[in-house]
């Protein structure tokens, strides 16, 4: 009787637990049973793994193998535990020693001629090997550049089953990553493109400085999208620890380029109204899979006519504009994804949408109704509402060349090193982010100065959500302005951001 133990990955979201995986050969009938919660897909595996040894090479154990994964009430999905399935059993059978495999983490899956085939996943996986203390990993040769975004870990990389065999034999070294090229982001499109819409523009700079949820409203053709494409060429670059996080979501998801697999720029997500809730908040079954919202974490989420979406999609959006993560229980279990997101959404003022409002056939009720579509609770959670004005023969030829993405940018990276340097001491990177109670008590501001606000409230004309968010505003606002705090000034204009008139 023998037994042999190597260590994989399970992921629960973007979080990763360590497994066991243990190969019990003894005496019996031959046969292969695997137990320790697998999925049908990794139930599969044992056939998988067994095709895979033998076209490598090597011999299969001919009596009973029994093959744990442990913890054995985790949920094990997917088939990135055949190469420690395989490797566990030759380890077993005495085949390989097992003095390399203590302290290393496996991963891949096998292809019945011994192939290694990349999983998704690689990233996650390693952060969580690394912070349980594991000091070396194997991953698919085609995982390698992902791998070796992990500081701190000595990962290899291999082809095929037998370059790993001969790895643990002493034969042969594992490859090695290449040292990283210089990464060269993508330049985003470029605001000078963009004739006219001076309030837009500005309410786009806003939100790109405080990190603001933006509505536009307009009618057809009038830059709506183009300026939501060129929101992400605004924000800041990524720092590492953003970078790896929104890398590890794409991982999960198998969206990584080979080449270029670390994520520096915020990502801009434009689902289909027609996306079902599981494609824009995450689903599936068993585990639960990231979706639109998370894909966009650190960057933009843009719905692009947003009424035609649907209240059940929309209203799915609420907890996590609030939370930043989305929770998503399934069959097998709970699993919490980041969505710390900015909101953009464009509209039409109504469901015929013609160039001019002159032109509209909707009565009143018929355009209340469009709109309607975006509920109160949501639209209470948008911080900008702006109306766009439709493009004329005089504000497109003014002779002035409009302002370059170059130019806003530098105005906003100012004003949010203002802002963090403000929030730093409490863990807070923009104005979005700082909770209403710590504005209204900690960053009060004088009674003259709210005054405007405080009547809005008496009135009924925002709730005390929207005041936070008028506040918040009102910060980013003197942030731009190169101010230490609001004025009544600041206080005022965020109040007209927040005009339902522009809904």
């Amino acid at each position: 009787m023998a037994l042999a133990r190597t260590w994989s990955i399970a992921l629960l979201g973007i979080e990763g637990r360590v497994v066991e995986i243990e190969a019990d050969i003894g005496a019996g009938m031959p046969g292969t049973k695997l137990v320790g919660l697998p999925d049908a897909g990794l139930r599969e595996a044992k056939d998988r793994v067994r095709a895979a040894v033998r076209n490598s090479g090597e011999k299969w154990p001919d009596t009973n193998v029994t093959l744990g994964l442990s913890p054995a009430n985790l949920p094990k999905v997917g088939s990135g535990y055949d190469v420690g399935i395989a490797v566990a059993v030759l380890a077993a059978a005495g085949s390989v020693p097992a003095t390399r495999l203590v302290g290393t983490i496996l991963l891949g899956e096998l292809a019945l001629d011994g192939r290694v085939r990349p999983v998704r996943g690689v990233l996650p996986a390693l952060l969580a090997a690394r912070a349980a203390g594991y000091r070396r990993a194997v991953v698919p040769a085609e995982s390698l550049r992902e791998g070796a975004l992990v500081d701190g870990l000595e990962v290899g990389g291999a082809g095929r089953l037998a370059e790993i065999v001969g790895w643990l034999r002493d034969e042969r070294p594992l490859t090695s990553p290449e040292p990283p090229a210089p990464v060269v982001p993508d330049e985003p499109p470029d605001l000078r493109d963009v004739l006219g819409q001076p309030e837009a523009r500005w309410a786009l700079e806003v939100a790109a400085a405080g990190g603001h949820h933006l509505l536009m409203v307009g009618p057809p053709g009038v830059g709506k999208t183009m300026l939501a494409r060129r929101l992400p060429g605004l924000l800041p670059r990524l720092s590492r620890a953003e970078a790896l996080e929104v890398t590890a979501i794409h991982s999960i998801e198998g969206a990584l380029s080979p080449e270029r697999p670390l994520v520096t720029v915020a990502p801009f997500v434009a689902p289909h109204h027609t996306a079902s809730v599981a494609a824009l908040v995450g689903g599936g079954t068993g585990l639960a899979g990231p979706g639109a919202i998370s894909r966009a974490h650190r960057g933009v989420l843009f719905l692009d006519e947003a009424c035609e979406f649907g209240p059940e999609r929309l209203e799915a959006l609420r907890t996590a504009l609030e939370e930043g993560e989305i929770r998503l229980a399934r069959s097998r279990g709970v699993v919490r994804y980041p969505a710390r997101f900015q909101l953009v959404l464009a509209s039409n003022p109504c469901s015929c949408a013609p160039p001019r409002e002159t032109d509209c056939a909707c009565s009143p009720a018929e355009r209340r109704r469009y709109l309607g579509r975006l509920s109160g609770p949501l639209l209470d959670r948008v911080d900008l509402r702006v109306r766009m004005r439709p493009i004329t023969a005089m504000s497109t030829h003014t002779g002035e060349e409009p302002e370059p993405t170059e130019a806003v940018r530098a105005r906003v990276l100012s004003a949010r090193d203002r802002a963090a340097h403000r929030w730093a001491a409490h863990g807070w990177r923009t104005n979005a982010e700082v909770p209403g109670p710590a504005l209204r008590r900690e960053f009060s501001l004088p009674r003259d100065v709210t005054a405007l606000l405080d009547r809005s409230l008496d009135r009924g004309a925002v709730t005390a959500r929207g005041a936070d968010r008028c506040l918040r505003i009102a910060w980013t606002l003197a942030d731009l302005a190169e101010a230490d705090r609001p004025d009544a000034d600041h206080v005022a204009s965020a109040l007209e951001f927040r005009d339902r008139r522009a809904a």
